[in-house]
């Protein structure tokens, strides 16, 4: 596992590589868009999003053989 430090439009990102695959800090995101006690209620909203649930469903539909798309109507309702 290792890490790095990204910028993006002058916000520092954390970004951690493991078993070769990149995972991005959507905390560090978040407290760009607000102050730093905020970062949690940004990422609470956005999860409640219709649009983020819609992709997250079309991607695990996509990478995960073992989706229940049945269960996953009652987030998306």
């Amino acid at each position: 596992m290792s890490n790095k430090i990204i910028e993006v439009q002058n916000i520092k990102v954390n970004v951690t590589n493991m078993n070769e695959k990149d995972y991005i800090c959507i905390s560090d995101i978040a407290k760009a868009k607000s102050d730093k006690s905020r970062a949690a209620d940004v990422i609470r909203n956005w999860l409640r999003n219709r649009s983020t649930l819609d992709f997250l469903t079309a991607w695990k539909e996509l990478y995960n053989p073992n989706f229940k798309v049945f269960e996953s109507e009652q987030f998306r309702k």
